[in-house]
C-alpha cells in the first residue's frame, strides 16, 4: 500500500469521525431542545394552576364582561396601567402574550400548546377582545400581539380538530351516574 492510499484512507477515516460527531451534536441538541420545551411547559401549567393566577382569569372570564356593561367601570378600565381588580387585565393577557412568544419561537411546539390550552387561550382572548383593542388604540397594534397569533392558532386546532382522540382505539365505557342523579 503506497502513502497516498493510506493519506486516503486517513482522510476517509477522519471525515467518518466527523460526521459521527456532528450526527450526535444535533442528537444532543435535539435532547435539549425537548428538556428545554418541558421545562417552558412545566411553567406554563404551574403558572396557570396558580392560585393568583386563577383568581385572575376568573375575574377575565366571568367579572369583566358584566362590567364592561357598566360605563361607570368602563372609564375605570380605561386607566392606563390598570389598578385594582382590572391589574388582573395585564396578568392575564401578559401571560398569554409570553406563551405566545415560546410558541411562535418554538420553545414550545404549537400542536401540544394547542392540545392542552387552546379553550382556556380562547376564553380569555374572547373576554379580554374589547380591552385589547382599547390598550392597542392607545398604546399601538403590536401590544399583545403574541397573544393575539395563540388565538388565533387556538381557534384554527379547534376547527380543524373535532377529536384528536386516535383512530383504532376504544374508548373507555362512559359512567353516567352523576349526570343521572343530577337529573333528578
Amino acid at each position: 500500500m503506497t502513502a497516498d492510499w493510506v493519506t486516503a484512507i486517513a482522510t476517509v477515516g477522519t471525515f467518518l469521525v466527523i460526521l459521527a460527531s456532528a450526527i450526535a451534536a444535533l442528537a444532543q441538541l435535539r435532547h435539549m431542545r425537548g428538556s428545554n420545551q418541558i421545562i417552558a411547559l412545566t411553567e406554563c401549567r404551574e403558572t396557570l394552576e396558580s392560585d393568583g393566577f386563577r383568581q385572575a382569569q376568573q375575574f377575565v372570564s366571568y367579572e369583566l364582561p358584566k362590567r364592561l356593561r357598566d360605563l361607570n367601570e368602563v372609564r375605570k378600565i380605561a386607566e392606563i396601567p390598570f389598578v385594582g381588580d382590572y391589574q388582573a387585565i395585564a396578568t392575564v393577557a401578559n401571560f398569554f402574550e409570553s406563551m405566545g412568544a415560546f410558541v411562535k419561537n418554538r420553545i414550545i411546539d404549537r400542536d401540544i400548546a394547542c392540545d392542552l390550552w387552546s379553550g382556556v387561550v380562547l376564553r380569555n382572548w374572547a373576554a379580554l377582545a374589547p380591552v385589547i383593542a382599547y390598550v392597542r388604540v392607545e398604546a399601538g397594534d403590536d401590544v399583545w400581539e403574541n397573544f393575539e397569533l395563540l388565538a388565533a392558532l387556538s381557534a384554527r386546532h379547534q376547527r380543524k380538530a373535532g377529536t384528536d382522540y386516535p383512530a383504532g382505539f376504544e374508548r373507555m365505557p362512559k359512567d353516567m351516574t352523576l349526570v343521572e342523579l343530577l337529573k333528578q
